[in-house]
């Protein structure tokens, strides 16, 4: 399981430390994406196959399902740490996610969040006022 939140920045050539506390959970190598409001999603081998049969399942008549399996697919690369614990980000996905200095990286369950730092904290205080609303209207969700 990942969680927590951590500050690093990536450098000119596009690498990229993974938190050393993310690093045993995804293993040497792991699929990075880009993922939804604008980040980049990051599964471990395992959990990148199961989210494949399932959107394997998904009625390729469906114009949405077409157009979604497009965007997850398309972005998606196999990510290798290196010795210093860092990963070089595809341009591509730079691009999408707006990488330039300072990112935050994300534990989010079964995978891991890269975000630029200004739009993590964008997202982050539109957000903070209705997490409450959000969770209420949860179906079955306490805490």
């Amino acid at each position: 399981m990942f969680m927590g939140e951590y500050r690093h920045n990536i450098d000119q050539k596009g690498r990229l430390i993974v938190p050393a506390k993310f690093r045993e959970n995804l293993g040497d190598t792991f699929i990075l994406t880009r993922g939804l409001d604008q980040c980049l999603f990051g599964y471990p081998m395992n959990e990148w196959s199961m989210i494949e049969e399932k959107l394997k399942t998904l009625p390729l008549t469906k114009k949405d399902a077409r157009a979604f399996t497009r965007f997850f697919f398309s972005g998606a690369t196999e990510c290798e740490i290196d010795k210093q614990g860092r990963i070089n980000i595809v341009s591509p996905l730079q691009q999408y996610a707006k990488l330039d200095k300072e990112c935050v990286i994300l534990g989010v369950s079964n995978r891991i969040e890269i975000w630029s730092k200004d739009l993590w904290e964008e997202y982050f205080a539109d957000s903070e006022d209705s997490f409450a609303e959000i969770a209420e209207n949860m179906i079955g969700f306490d805490i």
